[in-house]
């Protein structure tokens, strides 16, 4: 069903709550890890020395999107699990585990390993991942479709940000391992 209200015929609202809290809540954890911020001075130092392009968001422009994007994340994983449990709303469900996984799994490639080649491949992996999902949500709920639409649409620009600065900055990858 496609609907525009989400059929409380799932999770209880305080269950599906609960797992989106801790959802989100982890790969927040993982990323703020990995954030090249003043509590990660190393970090920070080594991601201000990027050559990066002209296009590149300023610093606090990240910290604005990021909760928006999560936000959107939030209501779509929630409407999903309040839904009366099918293949089309699992596959959906599924595929936001796997997107929200990746976003944690991103920050460790890109600031903490400085993988620029692999953390460009994992942006390609996302976009199609959330783009997958958008297609999955279609199919369950409109709303948690609508909210996953700006998700996709930032890693489209980020995996072009992400394979040019790996572009740029051939010699700034630590080895595997390293």
């Amino acid at each position: 069903m496609t609907g525009l209200t989400a059929k409380p015929q799932g999770l209880s609202p305080l269950a599906a709550a609960g797992i989106v809290a801790a959802v989100l809540g982890v790969s927040a954890i993982v990323g703020r890890r990995n954030a090249p911020d003043r509590s990660h001075p190393r970090t920070r130092l080594w991601y201000k020395r990027l050559d990066k392009p002209n296009y590149t968001p300023p610093d606090p422009a990240f910290g604005a999107v990021w909760p928006t994007l999560e936000v959107g994340l939030a209501v779509g994983g929630y409407r999903l699990l309040r839904r009366l449990p099918s293949r089309p709303r699992n596959v959906a469900i599924a595929l936001w585990l796997v997107n929200n996984g990746m976003v944690g799994g991103w920050t460790q490639l890109f600031f903490r390993r400085h993988a620029l080649g692999a953390s460009a491949l994992a942006s390609g992996a996302m976009l199609a991942g959330g783009t997958a999902y958008v297609v999955a949500t279609s199919r369950v709920d409109r709303v948690a479709q609508a909210t996953a639409i700006p998700f996709v649409a930032w890693l489209g620009f980020a995996t072009l940000l992400a394979e040019e600065v790996w572009r740029r900055n051939p010699s700034s990858q630590r080895l595997p391992g390293a």
